[in-house]
């Protein structure tokens, strides 16, 4: 058999190209038993009358098309913030999210990047927001989306993009402003992402609030937990006050901090945390900036992403038609204009085409790239 000759795996696939049944209705699989009684599907006003029951007094509620920059009709089977959550995840901006740094750059397939930390966010709102009868969808779409604004090699692309631009690089606000409104996403939604940060004013919804405590939880216990695999810390050398009150894994770790979230929020009404727990966070956050996020080696890859990224900002900036047609505007060369439109292209690049891009127009040299961290053994 040659390679371009098919084997039975590939007939088999390729005899269910038309699926199965007859032609009133066809189905996934030949054996299929699966039945429902459905008098008829749920519309999405229906689903919004609903949510009147289930959700708590001052949840956001999902009302037709929903509070856009651009008018649009409502969708007739989703809700408006489902319409948010669906523009997000097929965007390119969170698919790039996958090639861009969490912690460690070039992260290998255990480590996090940008996109699997956003979706560990989703997971802790989710579990807050459906515990506290909030609106699921909203908090949702906001945690997918809010790092949509982050640069290359992570949190040092602010530093490195920051003075080129008149308001300085947030990536919240960056990624609110600048990355997002293509999409006309409501403005709960955008809010949310704008004001994420702990060092922001506080989103304008208790779903925002929500997110904005999961995305701690989560980069809090997952950053760990790389940095254990990577062999840069144990869980006996967290300190005490976090062993003692949620754990030494990851699964106790997120089931304590939620299960403070919820517990709070019920006793008080206010989005928040347990006063042990939260001490235990801010304890757990600690460490991490101390051993992790600081540690010299840390420091020293950052300070690469800073040159790289400056390095061809400058370079886009004084050559505005070397960036792609979509990009391009008729702009003076290292004019504010041009400088945004190039810090706009080079933020929204992963770790390794702004490195590519580098070597390519720039003869980078390859030893000042950042680096990839490798996993120890005993983290496999």
């Amino acid at each position: 058999m040659t390679v371009t000759d098919p084997t039975d795996r590939n007939r088999r696939w390729a005899a269910t190209m038309a699926g199965h049944g007859s032609s009133v209705v066809r189905r996934a699989h030949a054996d299929s038993t699966a039945r429902i009684d459905l008098p008829r599907p749920l519309d999405r006003e229906e689903r919004e009358a609903i949510e009147e029951t289930l959700l708590a007094p001052g949840a956001t509620r999902s009302r037709g098309a929903g509070n856009r920059s651009v008018a649009e009709e409502p969708d007739p089977s989703r809700t408006c913030f489902e319409r948010d959550r669906d523009r997000i995840l097929h965007s390119a901006a969170f698919r790039r999210l996958a090639g861009k740094t969490q912690v460690f750059v070039f992260p290998h397939d255990h480590q996090r990047t940008r996109m699997t930390h956003a979706l560990e966010v989703a997971q802790v709102a989710v579990s807050v927001a459906r515990s506290l009868r909030l609106n699921v969808a909203l908090t949702e779409a906001i945690a997918l989306a809010h790092d949509c604004g982050h640069g290359p090699g992570g949190h040092a692309s602010e530093e490195a993009l920051d003075p080129f631009v008149a308001e300085g690089y947030d990536h919240a606000v960056w990624g609110a402003d600048v990355v997002l409104p293509p999409l006309n996403l409501c403005l709960e939604t955008l809010d949310g992402v704008r004001n994420h940060s702990w060092s922001r004013p506080a989103p304008t919804t208790p779903e925002g609030e929500v997110v904005s405590w999961a995305d701690r939880i989560a980069y809090v216990c997952h950053d760990f937990e790389d940095a254990v695999s990577a062999g840069l810390v144990q869980p006996s050398d967290l300190p005490a006050v976090v062993r003692l009150r949620c754990g030494e894994s990851r699964r106790l770790q997120l089931a304590a901090f939620i299960g403070g979230m919820v517990e709070a929020t019920r006793q008080t009404g206010t989005i928040g945390m347990v006063e042990e727990l939260a001490e235990a966070l801010a304890a757990f956050r600690r460490f991490n900036y101390d051993h992790i996020y600081m540690r010299p080696e840390s420091i020293q890859q950052a300070e690469r992403v800073v040159r790289l990224l400056r390095a061809l900002t400058v370079f886009y900036g004084d050559s505005p038609f070397r960036l792609p047609p979509s990009r391009r505007r008729n702009v003076d060369p290292g004019s504010a204009e041009a400088l945004r439109e190039a810090v706009t292209y080079v933020g929204g690049m992963t770790d390794d085409y702004a490195c590519g891009q580098a070597i390519r127009l720039l003869d980078y040299p390859e030893a000042d790239l950042p680096v990839g961290i490798e996993i120890s053994p005993s983290g496999r």
